[in-house]
């Protein structure tokens, strides 16, 4: 890559224009789509897509870069966006060539983190998903994918500045007082989710992902669908020990209209271990 962007917006225009690399099991299974296209559907397609977040964000950036001029509505289904371009031009234009983990072969311990956050991403859109289902939302395609999109920055971060990304990682593990945006500030010169923005912006990823970073909003039940879920994944990523989580099941049934009780059975939180008598 050469040099590295320095600021804010050499970033946003590095990538944009940057080829977003795809999980190896991502390509590896498309791939396998792509053989026997004519069997296969749409669903099928989107059902691995969306298992990924940088695939899902490339696609996103590429439909909104070739929007028709008549198409207004902002596209956040991932289906609906396979069957507009067509099998052919999905698979010629989507390339998998670029995987993750070729890209961060020297870089294990950044790989490591990386996939780590993929999958707390991945866990997160389940949550939101299932959730929003059960509130009967019409758009849970939209909490869904912007749900596994909340940490899309921090995932190219990863595959394109993997040292500075591990300092700030060595800095937050050497001192847990140290605040995340001012430790990102010093090391990057900007805040993670001020590239957030920028990118959700730039690249018109869906208009729930910039309602979640507006405090204003935090009432609004789908914003706090997406929170919520991606608060939970956070906390039990390492298990259902932390001591944040009590608060997530209290907050998530307020959510759901449950008590925390039935949040935890739903989650697949283990039950409480009632006290043996003397």
């Amino acid at each position: 890559m050469g040099q590295p962007p320095k600021t804010l917006n050499d970033w946003v225009r590095f990538l944009s224009h940057a080829e977003i690399p795809v999980l190896k099991q991502t390509a590896r299974d498309l791939g396998r789509l792509r053989e026997n296209a004519d069997q296969h559907d749409a669903r099928e397609i989107s059902d691995i897509v969306t298992r990924d977040p940088l695939m899902t964000v490339k696609l996103l950036r590429y439909m909104q870069g070739h929007k028709r001029l008549s198409q207004m509505q902002e596209l956040v289904q991932v289906e609906q966006a396979i069957m507009m371009m067509g099998f052919n031009t999905f698979f010629n234009e989507i390339s998998t060539e670029l995987v993750v983990e070729n890209l961060l072969a020297k870089h294990m311990n950044a790989l490591v983190q990386l996939m780590q956050t993929v999958r707390r991403a991945q866990r997160s859109a389940d949550y939101a998903f299932d959730w929003a289902v059960r509130l009967r939302d019409l758009h849970w395609e939209e909490v869904r994918v912007s749900a596994l999109l909340t940490y899309v920055a921090e995932m190219l971060m990863w595959c394109f500045n993997p040292e500075p990304m591990l300092e700030i990682r060595k800095w937050q593990h050497a001192d847990k007082s140290l605040r995340s945006s001012d430790v990102q500030k010093d090391v990057l010169g900007f805040v993670g989710m001020e590239l957030q923005r920028a990118l959700t912006v730039e690249w018109k990823l869906p208009e729930l992902l910039k309602t979640l970073m507006d405090p204003k909003q935090a009432a609004n039940p789908r914003v706090r669908n997406v929170l919520l879920a991606v608060n939970l994944a956070r906390h039990s990523q390492h298990g259902w020990h932390d001591a944040a989580l009590p608060d997530d099941y209290r907050q998530i049934g307020e959510l759901l209209h449950m008590p925390p009780i039935h949040v935890m059975k739903i989650v697949g939180a283990p039950a409480l271990e009632t006290p043996k008598p003397a």
